[in-house]
Parts: structure tokens; C-alpha cells; sequence
């Protein structure tokens, strides 16, 4: 077995754990500040918008030798005060945008390239984007935005409960806010491409977070029932159970999405995936962190303020001072401290099934440092097996 799997199969078990939940504020610490800083380049620097938002013509030459670098220098002043974005298109054709220009502008713009750059007019195509047309597919974008976010709440509120929904929501926003402000940080021009991948980062960092849910609503199913563990406790060991699947789901996404990026935008100087790809690396990392470090400590700080778990806590509170004591004065009489008594409503496995052999007459750890006439679980069962000899309620084995 290799060593992250059974690092896995360890956390999944609870023989190993990071309190993730107990350091909650760390998190929101980091978030908070990862936060203001993704708003402040978003105020600062703005977004990008490309054509098919804010308008403008799109201008593709014939195939040509000429580079975007000496493309970007011949047409510099050239293109009706606005500036121009130009990209080599995979069959050696120029791709040059320029936002915000009219109809009129754009017939000089165009005839000013074919100038400087030596390419007849008759070989530039232009397609003109009024702004009302980017008006429009920005309302039905920012729309769809809204209406997935109140359907995501409402099926979290139903199939879970309020208080998840409010933490997953919390997340994705965490999430978007991230991605659209390294996107004004970076520069990079916002496009349909961009909000598809925002898009899908949604559903991606909602998938994850119902794991964690899931997980943490079945282990959590009979907490009311025990008094061990309270219900921080309980999700902190739910969370660690899933995550080396967490991270391993993340890492296998972001390796395609990485070559889009890093090799594909980057190196072969395909502009065109890095709208895309740029959305989907940032978010499939935030989502990934969200569901980890903010969606869940955020369940466990709105349900920690319900009453019910308010008396669990208290209980197991209690339960542990008590132990403490008990173990301090079996310290003080120079004995071994007695393990807690398995018969309290705890659902680890491994306690029930010591509980079970205790019942059935099998004196087990948890037994053996039981005093006699102890009414204990384990000595009861183990008591009724022995003989009367020598005197009644007398154990066996022992003589005058």
C-alpha cells in the first residue's frame, strides 16, 4: 500500500488527525486577507472587458509572417485612440481586437491596419459587436449567476440544512471573488470563455463541499445520543476522512487545466485558452480550499450556537472533568485509571465491539482494572460466570 493511501486509510479511521476545525480563525484570517486583496485589484484595476461586452470590431488578416510584436508596434497610435489586443491564431492569421470604437471608426481603423501592415483591405475581415449586444449577454450572464446560486441554497437547504446552505454559499462567493480579482490583478481580458469557466468552477467547488456535507451528516446522525464527542469534534474527524480524496480529486484537475494554461497559453501562445484556463486553475484551487478551511468550520460555528448542541457540549465537558478526577485519585492511590466505560451511547466501533465482548463474559482491557463488585459492564457480565465457592458473592478463586 503506498504511503499517501494508507495515510488516507489513517485519517478515514481517525488514528491520525489535523484540527482544521479548532483553527478556524486562522482560516478566516487568510481568507479575509486573500479577499481584500482580490477586491482591491478588482477597484484599482477593473476588469478587462472584451468585445462581446463593451463592444467593438474584431479584425482577422489573411495569413501573414508578421509577429504579434511588430503587429503591436506598426499599428500603435493607429487605431482610433483605443488600444488594440492582438493574437496569432494557430493557421498564421492575426487576430486584432479594439474595443469600444463605432461603426465609422472602424472602417478607418481598418484601413489604417492594411496600411501599416502592408495587407490588402479586401484580405482583412471585420465584424463589428454593438455595445448593446455586450449589454445584453452581460445582464443574461450576471441572470444565470443569480438564479444557480438561489437553486444551489434552496437543494442544500432541503437535502441537508439551512446552515450548510449558508456555508456553501459563503464558499462559492469566496470563490468567485478570488477568481474575478486575480483576473483584474493579471490583466487578462474577460470573455464568454471566462464566464463558462467560472461556470464550472461553481459546480466543481459545490461538488466538493457536498462530500465534506455528506460525510459529515452521517457521522453526525446520532450525536445527541453520546456524550464523547461534541459536534466541532465530530466534523473536524469527518473532514480529515475525506481529505486525501479531496486533494486527490483537486490535483488530477489541475494538471489538464495547468498544460492549458502554462504550456498551452503560455508557451505555444494560444491567447485564447488562457480566458479559460486562467478561470479554471484559480478556481478549482479556491474551491478546493473553501470546502476544506471555510465551508466546514462555518457549519460548525452556526451549530455549535443550537441548543442542542449547546447541552452536548456541556455533557461532554462534564464527562471529561469527571474522567480527569477519576484518574487523578486512581494516580493518587498508586492504581491503574480506568478506562471510560464503553455503555455511554458512543458510536466508535471499536468501543462497541469491546463493549459487546465485555457483555458476553470476555473481560477485555477495559475490565481487567475494574475492582471487584464493581457494577461496571465489563464485570457484570465476567461476574455472572463465576462460581459461588467458598461463601455467597464471593468470586471464585479466592480463599480464606
Amino acid at each position: 500500500m503506498s504511503k499517501l493511501s494508507n495515510l488516507g486509510h489513517r485519517l478515514h479511521r481517525g488514528e491520525i488527525a489535523y484540527d482544521f476545525v479548532g483553527h478556524r480563525k486562522i482560516w478566516y484570517g487568510v481568507s479575509i486577507l486573500i479577499t481584500v486583496v482580490a477586491a482591491v485589484g478588482l477597484v484599482v484595476n477593473g476588469l478587462k472587458l472584451g468585445i462581446e461586452f463593451s463592444g467593438g470590431a474584431d479584425f482577422t488578416t489573411a495569413k501573414t509572417s508578421i509577429s504579434v510584436a511588430d503587429a503591436q508596434s506598426k499599428i500603435e497610435g493607429h487605431t482610433a485612440g483605443h488600444d488594440a489586443t492582438i493574437q496569432k491564431l494557430g493557421s498564421g492569421k492575426l487576430r486584432i481586437q479594439v474595443s469600444d470604437i463605432s461603426t465609422e471608426a472602424s472602417k478607418s481603423v481598418q484601413q489604417n491596419i492594411s496600411k501599416e501592415l502592408g495587407i490588402p483591405l479586401k484580405d482583412i475581415d471585420a465584424q463589428i459587436v454593438g455595445p448593446s449586444w455586450g449589454k445584453e449577454i452581460s445582464h443574461k450572464a450576471l441572470q444565470g449567476l443569480i438564479i444557480f446560486l438561489v437553486l444551489v441554497v434552496a437543494y442544500l437547504a432541503i437535502a441537508f440544512e439551512w446552515r450548510k446552505a449558508v456555508a456553501a454559499l459563503i464558499a462559492l462567493l469566496h470563490d468567485l471573488t478570488i477568481t474575478v480579482g486575480v483576473y483584474a490583478i493579471v490583466g487578462f481580458e474577460v470573455t464568454p470563455g471566462t464566464v463558462i469557466g467560472l461556470l464550472t468552477i461553481l459546480g466543481y467547488s459545490l461538488y466538493d463541499t457536498v462530500v465534506v456535507f455528506d460525510g459529515l451528516k452521517e457521522s453526525t446522525k446520532d450525536i445527541t445520543k453520546q456524550n464523547r464527542y461534541t459536534y466541532s469534534e465530530i466534523a473536524n474527524r469527518s473532514l480529515n476522512g475525506t481529505l486525501v480524496r479531496s486533494i486527490n480529486t483537486t490535483v488530477v484537475a489541475l494538471l489538464p487545466v495547468g498544460a492549458l494554461l502554462f504550456i498551452g497559453g503560455g508557451i505555444l501562445g494560444a491567447g485564447m485558452l488562457n480566458d479559460i484556463a486562467l478561470a479554471l486553475f484559480v478556481g478549482l484551487t479556491a474551491g478546493a480550499y473553501s470546502s476544506i478551511f471555510i465551508a466546514t468550520p462555518i457549519v460548525a460555528d452556526l451549530k455549535e450556537r443550537d441548543p442542542a448542541m449547546k447541552q452536548v457540549r456541556k455533557r461532554v465537558l462534564a464527562r471529561r472533568a469527571s474522567d480527569a478526577t477519576k484518574a487523578a485519585e486512581a494516580a493518587a492511590r498508586g492504581e491503574e485509571p480506568a478506562d471510560p466505560d464503553p455503555e455511554d451511547g458512543d458510536g466508535d466501533d471499536d468501543d462497541q465491539a469491546e463493549a459487546a465482548a465485555a457483555g458476553a463474559g470476555v473481560v477485555g482491557p477495559r475490565a481487567q482494572g475494574t475492582a471487584p463488585g464493581s457494577r461496571s459492564g465489563g464485570t457484570r457480565g465476567a461476574s455472572a460466570n463465576r462460581g459461588t465457592r467458598g461463601g455467597r458473592n464471593r468470586p471464585s478463586g479466592k480463599r480464606r
